[in-house]
C-alpha cells in the first residue's frame, strides 16, 4: 500500500485529550469526533486535513488517556497515516486495531516539514520526502499487520475472514 500525501506536522507528547476534547467522548459517532478533532490543539486542522492526510510529529505521540476515539477521529477526518518520533502504546494499537498505519521513525518526524509532500510505501517500508528529496527506511508491517489495514481495521478483517469461512 502506498500513500501520497503533504504532511501537517506537529510536536511531541501529543496527547488524546487534545486530539480529541474530552467532552466529546459522549458519541461514538465518527463524523461528530472527526469533526472536533484536534481542535484544542490546532483551530485549522479540519481545514488542513482536506488538503494533507498525513500527521508528522515529534515523540509520546498518542499520550494520555486510551481511549480509542482518539485515532478514530483522527481516521474519520481523513488522516491516512501518521509518522512519529514514537507513540504511546496503546495509541499505537489502537490505531491498527482500527486499520489506522502509524509509523516509528525518528529521523523522518524529526526531518520532515509542514506542508511536505511524502511517498510512503508500508509494504516495503520505505518514506520518501519528495519536497526534500530525502529516503527513510523503515522495517515494512508484517503480513497480517498489512491486512488489517487494508481491511480497514480488525473488525472489518474478522468480518471477512468469517464470511470466506461460511
Amino acid at each position: 500500500m502506498v500513500i501520497r500525501d503533504k504532511a501537517i506536522k506537529y510536536g511531541s507528547n501529543v496527547d488524546t485529550d487534545v486530539i480529541i476534547p474530552a467532552r466529546y467522548l459522549n458519541t461514538s459517532d465518527d463524523r461528530e469526533l472527526a469533526m472536533h478533532c484536534f481542535e484544542d490543539l490546532d483551530r485549522d486542522f479540519m481545514e488542513k486535513s482536506k488538503s494533507a492526510k498525513i500527521i508528522v510529529a515529534g515523540e509520546n505521540f498518542g499520550c494520555g488517556s486510551s481511549r480509542e476515539h482518539a485515532p478514530v477521529s483522527i481516521k474519520s477526518s481523513g488522516i491516512k497515516l501518521i509518522i512519529a518520533e514514537s507513540f504511546a502504546r496503546i495509541f499505537f494499537r489502537n490505531a491498527i486495531n482500527i486499520g489506522l498505519p502509524v509509523i516509528a521513525h525518528m529521523q523522518a518526524a524529526k526531518e520532515i516539514k509542514d506542508d511536505d509532500e511524502l511517498e510512503v510505501d508500508l509494504d516495503k517500508g520505505i518514506i520518501v520526502d519528495i519536497t526534500s528529496g530525502k529516503k527513510y527506511n523503515t522495517n515494512p508491517f508484517p503480513e497480517f499487520i498489512q491486512k488489517l489495514i487494508k481491511s480497514g481495521g480488525y473488525v472489518n478483517f474478522v468480518r471477512a475472514e468469517m464470511l470466506k469461512e461460511s
